[in-house]
């Protein structure tokens, strides 16, 4: 059975849906990828499968013996996260009292599963620095290990990467994959698509199309390339990281590159055809007036006489 299945799923606010008609399953060992527009819902559904909210409409079925406590999240690095006046090692140890339940002192077991879980992501050398002190890399790894220490099982990770250099990114991207591969089933919100198809076997699109399916049914789709395509036209400088195989996105890009550029020249002799039309109408409209101008003028001198 399927760690989590979601069916016919509507996910807002009250009333207000945000976001509708989604399908998905998520099996021990997947890595799904959820993208979509912005606004689209993908923090809001993410915050619906953690049980934060309330679904509007639909259903969540949690399987394969997973329980709520056992599942780790990375939200949105934000601001106030930033600043958390805390040690490393007290915050990832705070990660165990989801699974375990409050208690006035941690377990040797706990202390344990920390340490590791800090050697993991290599930081154990700042157990004892303050977490306010650290870069945006490591405090990402603190929060990751603070995640590994509430399961064994499923990460949900929201805009991991975001406000990231391009180095600490990919190796943020690399240590997700490797938890991946040791069985840690994955849910990742992305806006990098480039990454999204590189390392997730499953792709999740909401917004006004919903698409769920594997990573090359994704590439294969009309709404996959649509996307991929405008994505790298906004950003020239999206970053493809090197995936656990071969890049279909990158295969797709030069196959579709000729494509892309046929449609941009048309775009720019039509826009450049446009462009003389109206200059040519503007100055027919100048001559008329000027000529308009000089009878009114020639008027005036004939009459003063």
């Amino acid at each position: 059975m399927a760690l989590i299945a979601v069916n016919d799923l509507s996910v807002g606010y009250g009333s207000q849906i945000v976001a509708e008609n989604i399908n998905f399953k998520v099996e021990a060992g997947d890595y799904l990828c959820i993208v979509g527009e912005n606004g689209s819902g993908k923090s809001t559904l993410m915050k619906t499968l953690l049980n934060l909210q309330k679904p509007v409409k639909g259903e969540i079925i949690k399987g394969d013996g997973l329980k709520e406590n056992e599942i780790g999240y990375l939200p949105q690095h934000t601001d106030v996260q930033k600043d958390f006046p805390a040690s490393v090692k007290e915050i990832v140890l705070s990660g165990c009292l989801g699974r375990s339940g409050f208690k006035p002192f941690y377990t040797s077991a706990d202390k344990k599963l920390a340490f590791e879980n800090m050697e993991r992501m290599g930081i154990t050398e700042l157990s004892g620095r303050s977490y306010r002190e650290l870069s945006g890399g490591q405090q990402q790894r603190v929060l990751l290990a603070r995640a590994l220490c509430a399961t064994r099982k499923l990460l949900l990770l929201d805009e991991p990467v975001s406000g990231l250099d391009p180095k600490v990114t990919a190796e943020m991207y690399s240590l997700i994959a490797e938890l991946n591969k040791e069985g840690v089933s994955i849910i990742m919100i992305s806006h990098d698509i480039g990454a999204a198809v590189g390392y997730a076997d499953h792709i999740l699109h909401i917004g006004g199309n919903v698409f769920f399916g594997t990573r090359e049914e994704y590439l294969g789709s009309k709404l996959g390339r649509f996307f991929l395509m405008r994505q790298s036209r906004d950003d020239e400088s999206m970053p493809l990281f090197k995936p656990r195989k071969k890049n279909p996105y990158s295969i797709m890009m030069s196959e579709d590159s000729g494509t892309a550029e046929t449609e941009a020249g048309n775009a720019s002799e039509e826009t450049a055809a446009e462009t003389e039309s109206e200059k040519a109408s503007e100055n027919g409209v100048n001559a008329e007036q000027d000529a308009d101008n000089g009878n009114e003028k020639k008027e005036v001198k004939d009459n003063d006489r």
